[in-house]
């Protein structure tokens, strides 16, 4: 039976496997293995797939959910922390740079002003990823020039809505079709803000109540598509109503869940979009304008590197790590691809034009991290250090995650709150969740077993983190997985018993509190004390037993398994104990 959608699927996953790979073992990063994957499958390429169109529009669903992922992600307390560098250096870099595009393309080329801001605003944007992914290569990220980097690259996020806004007003200057009524796009946000703030949360929690899995994703979709298809009915982009979305949930209990169950589905479809995109790349334009596309390259890099440099100058930064940002954010970025796919739609640029963006995006790309290398070379850069200015932006990174909110977290986490110390609690109970941030406290829906939750819940960042879980096997199962992928996190768990607390010692944690101990220590001093014991006979008697118990714990946690040894380990342990009581009251 032919079947061409499962055979594109192999190929696209071949293809996107191998390239991959081997691009970030080169260093050059995942969206240009993505794009040349792309090219050698496309009609330019090998010829095996001759129609990419298609893809290219069903693959743009990882765009949408690119965007609602944004929206997750821009929490208010963080953008109200980091709002002047926003400001200052966001707006900046990116008006300026589109600017100084704009001022260049339309006297060179005669384009309408309109569509060479358009494209200046585009180019002004950076790879959040490969900016990223070079901040922490190079140890700036938790400088201060990195947090201002950080900065520039949160404002270019927020510019992508009206981005693809302005291409929605330029759109009919150039492109026929019916025009829904002025009143349709307001309403249609208005709903989608009344849902969001009435229904999506009370459908969430339900989902949650019944504790079906698979059901989480299935939501996350619904809400991610249908807002989105909501917003294309009445003349919005999908992009919008996915970014939407994703700013109402953005502070919602469900947040870090519902980002860890889309994550999968936008890296795949987004990746695929990467892949269409460089099936539609005009190489035959870049073998006839080789100089071209490359000057363009490097002109847009020049640019935005200078004018980054400035303003970081100007933020009383050092000229040459002001340099050193402005390079790692020279490059364009893959919303350009998105912008170009869009206006192509649309009518507003020809085929050549967007072809020409898109080479020039690509190089960019390809030369930022070489050239990077190059320049701390020359620089002799060494990692920027000294102290952050008085408006330091603060990290609201979790420093504490708290798995499991029941009794046992939420006074771990009340003690820590007392003090003013960050934490995140996830929790799987959703009424739990709701019941206690109405107190105020940081508590998310999630399922804490789940690396990709625990991802999105900020634990790369982490310092501390508390397992007080009521599931055993859950919680040596997550005691498993930090060992092997977080083994700098120091890891503190609730033993429900002396087994339970074997299990969590072989696995790694050196801090496991047995819940029934203290409680039970304390029960014997009263009962001792009642006998006619002082309250320091008591004291040091407690002290005795419970530095003796858990040397006994450690020691039989390496003999489990073998029967003779254990019985050995616990006649000595009882004799010592006896000894040790003896001995205290001779002293």
């Amino acid at each position: 039976m032919d079947s061409p959608f499962l055979t594109h699927a192999v190929l696209y996953l071949t293809a996107a496997l191998v390239a991959v790979t081997l691009f970030r073992k080169l260093g050059l990063g995942a969206i240009l293995g993505y794009l040349f994957a792309g090219t050698v499958l496309g009609p330019d390429g090998l010829g095996f797939i001759h129609d990419p169109e298609h893809t290219l529009h069903f693959a743009e669903f990882g765009v949408v959910m690119l965007l609602f992922v944004i929206g997750l992600e821009l929490n208010p307390e963080k953008l109200w922390q980091m709002r002047r560098h926003i400001m200052l250096l966001g707006i900046g870099q990116v008006g300026l740079c589109a600017g100084v595009i704009a001022a260049v393309l339309s006297p060179l080329t005669g384009m309408p002003w309109g569509i060479a801001i358009l494209l200046g605003l585009t180019l002004a944007l950076s790879s959040t990823a490969f900016a990223i992914q070079l901040m922490e290569e190079h140890n700036i990220m938790g400088s201060p020039v990195g947090r201002k980097g950080f900065a520039i690259l949160l404002l270019q996020d927020l510019a992508v809505i009206p981005i693809l806004l302005l291409v929605g007003v330029l759109a009919p200057f150039h492109a026929e079709g019916p025009v829904n009524p002025w009143w349709y796009g307001p309403a249609a946000v208005v709903l989608v803000l009344l849902v969001g703030r009435y229904a999506i949360h009370p459908l969430l929690r339900a989902i949650a109540e019944t504790g079906i899995r698979e059901l989480f994703p299935a939501a996350a979709l619904l809400i991610v598509l249908g807002t989105a298809l909501l917003m294309q009915a009445t003349g919005l982009t999908m992009g919008m109503g996915a970014f939407l979305a994703g700013i109402i949930l953005g502070n919602s209990s469900f947040r870090h869940q519902l980002e860890a169950d889309i994550e999968p589905f936008k890296g795949l479809l987004l990746g695929l979009f990467f892949i269409a995109v460089g099936m539609n790349l005009d190489l035959d334009l870049l073998l006839r304008e080789p100089l071209l596309i490359l000057g363009a390259a490097l002109a847009l890099m020049l640019t935005k590197a200078g004018v980054i440099a400035v303003l970081i100058r100007l933020s009383r930064g050092q000229w040459r790590e002001a340099f050193l940002l402005g390079l790692i954010l020279s490059q364009g970025g893959e919303f350009a691809f998105v912008v170009m796919s869009k206006s192509l739609d649309l009518g507003l640029l020809s085929d050549e034009v967007a072809n020409r963006v898109n080479l020039v995006v690509g190089l960019s790309m390809a030369l930022t991290g070489p050239l990077v290398m190059v320049y701390r070379r020359l620089a002799r850069q060494k990692p920027v250090e000294g102290e952050a200015p008085k408006d330091t932006i603060i990290n609201d990174e979790p420093e504490v995650i708290i798995a499991g909110f029941g009794r046992f977290g939420q006074i771990v986490g009340r003690l820590l709150a007392a003090n003013h110390l960050k934490f995140t609690a996830l929790d799987q109970n959703a009424d739990n969740v709701e019941f206690i941030k109405r107190f105020g406290s940081r508590v998310f829906y999630g399922d804490a077993r789940r690396p990709d939750v625990l991802l999105a819940a900020g634990v790369a960042h982490a310092r501390i983190f508390v397992i007080a879980l009521n599931n055993p096997a859950g919680a040596v199962a997550i005691a498993h997985y930090l060992k092997e992928h977080h083994p700098n996190i120091l890891v503190i768990a609730r033993a429900r018993d002396r087994s339970h607390a074997y299990q969590l010692l072989n696995a790694g944690v050196k801090h496991v509190v047995r819940e029934a101990l203290e409680s039970s220590l304390v029960a014997a001093s009263h009962t001792l004390e009642h006998l006619g014991y002082t309250e320091t006979q008591t004291k040091n008697m407690v002290n005795i037993f419970r530095t003796h118990d858990q040397k006994l714990l450690m020691q039989v946690a390496n003999h489990q398994n073998d029967s003779e040894e254990l019985i050995k380990i616990l006649a000595e342990g009882k004799k010592e104990l006896e000894n040790l009581f003896a001995s205290d009251k001779r002293s």
